[in-house]
């Protein structure tokens, strides 16, 4: 059974006599540990009705590039495939989902979508739920443990969500049934954009951004599980020591797939605890509580991509400094190009740019310079949100908007005291000179 604290009801529409039940899949984008999924078989099965499952593909989404979309259609495509032989509907239409799913709901019993926290995707599910006549009932899958379950206000750091974590975590850390399909899809003549080939589906789409990055692996399960297996047999090991070591690049690179939807941080998190490594514990922290802690403070705090998110302490440190002299100041087109006097930031901001991730910790450092480098930390901020998400592959994102806001003090205390960031904590070039072979980083983004 799929928890309830997991289901929620997005209208009070009673359950209609129509044709087929509707998956509006959006943010979970795969066929595994997929409690909405599986929630959207149990409907159809109950009503004994074949399911539909469609996806909305919309032009120029915000910041979002080419590669971006061409690595989310990788997923979708095997999301395809795999649908199709659990006897399973599954449709791409490219527009509006606020128009294309109450379109496609005429003949639909109810409408099950999965859940996201951020303000565009749940006023997508807010309009939708108004424009139905049947029920939309929402499933949270994409974290571990129900963020309202955890707490039903933001968190001030990871120190006061843990416990609230942990004090439930067993009851959600269990796997999920994959149901059989009673009743198969026949075609009802929904059937979107013809899926025969992603480059295809590309050329279809209006994307500002179309500049290609050289992004390192492929979209999807697949390519996830794959990523997965390598990381828990060769780095899973030395993850707590040499997971912050540009140098050394000993990370999971599970976030892009996190990002879509592609794998479930509940399937990983069971991996992650099957393998019994040394690793294991440090590696469910940034999984659990960090992850999770961006979730609920995207979901609680409507300010999360602008620099009134951040506690009253932070704001206040950075205007009192926010005319310290600056020994250096870049405007945007210059960080972009990395064209700065650092090259230990602009290898990072090339890493970003060319292959669409940047290393963790690098990306604590190249927030840390901007701050510095800027006019104004309002500029900064602005600065930040907006290469994150044109060149990031997990960039528009509940984590790399955590990310960012704690580089200006969210989710961390009061330090001591400086030029430009007041009591917001600091980060030089020598610190990863000290702690790493960072010229080793240079040679091999560079390469």
């Amino acid at each position: 059974m799929i928890n309830k604290d997991r289901i929620r009801f997005l209208n009070s529409n009673a359950v209609k006599t129509g044709n087929y039940v509707l998956y509006w899949m959006q943010s979970s984008q795969r066929t595994e540990f997929n409690h909405a999924l599986e929630y959207a078989i149990e409907q159809s099965n109950k009503y004994n009705q074949p399911l539909l499952a469609v996806f909305c593909l919309v032009d120029n989404y915000p910041r979002a590039n080419i590669s971006h979309y061409r690595f989310m259609l990788q997923g979708l495509y095997e999301v395809k495939e795999s649908l199709k032989k659990r006897g399973i509907g599954f449709a791409i239409h490219h527009g509006d989902p606020k128009k294309i799913i109450p379109s496609l709901s005429t003949d639909a019993s109810l409408v099950v979508v999965d859940r996201d926290y951020q303000q565009n995707q749940r006023n997508w599910r807010r309009k939708v739920a108004q424009s139905l006549e049947c029920p939309l009932i929402q499933v949270e899958s994409n974290v571990i443990v129900p963020i309202e379950t955890v707490s039903q206000k933001e968190e001030y750091s990871a120190g006061t969500i843990r416990p609230k974590i942990s004090k439930v975590l067993d009851k959600y850390l269990t796997p999920l049934q994959k149901r059989r399909v009673k009743n198969v899809y026949e075609d009802i003549g929904l059937d979107g954009i013809q899926f025969t080939d992603v480059e295809d589906v590309l050329m279809k789409l209006r994307i500002k951004n179309q500049k290609p990055q050289k992004i390192r692996f492929q979209g999807g399960l697949t390519s996830a599980r794959q990523l997965l297996r390598n990381f828990i047999c060769n780095d899973l090991v030395v993850f707590e020591t040499l997971r912050n070591d540009p140098a050394e690049d000993r990370l999971s690179n599970m976030s892009p797939f996190l990002h879509f939807g592609q794998i479930s941080p509940l399937e990983i998190a069971l991996e992650i605890l099957n393998s019994n490594s040394p690793g294991s514990e440090s590696y469910l922290e940034e999984l659990i509580v960090r992850r999770e802690l961006s979730m609920n403070f995207v979901f609680f705090n409507e300010n999360y991509d602008n620099i009134e998110c951040l506690p009253n302490w932070a704001k206040e440190t950075l205007d009192l400094h926010s005319m310290d002299l600056r020994e250096y100041t870049y405007k945007l087109n210059d960080l972009e190009r990395a064209k700065t006097h650092d090259s230990y930031w602009n290898a990072a901001q090339k890493e970003m740019t060319v292959y669409g991730k940047m290393h963790g910790y690098m990306r604590m450092y190249w927030g840390k310079k901007i701050i510095e480098w800027s006019d104004s930390p309002e500029e900064a901020y602005n600065t930040c949100i907006t290469l994150n998400d044109k060149y990031e592959l997990d960039g528009r994102d509940s984590n790399g908007y955590a990310g960012i806001a704690w580089c200006f003090g969210k989710h961390d205390r009061a330090w001591k005291e400086r030029e430009i960031f007041g009591k917001v904590r600091y980060m030089n070039a020598n610190g990863l000179r000290r702690k790493f072979d960072i010229e080793m980083y240079v040679k091999r983004i560079s390469e």
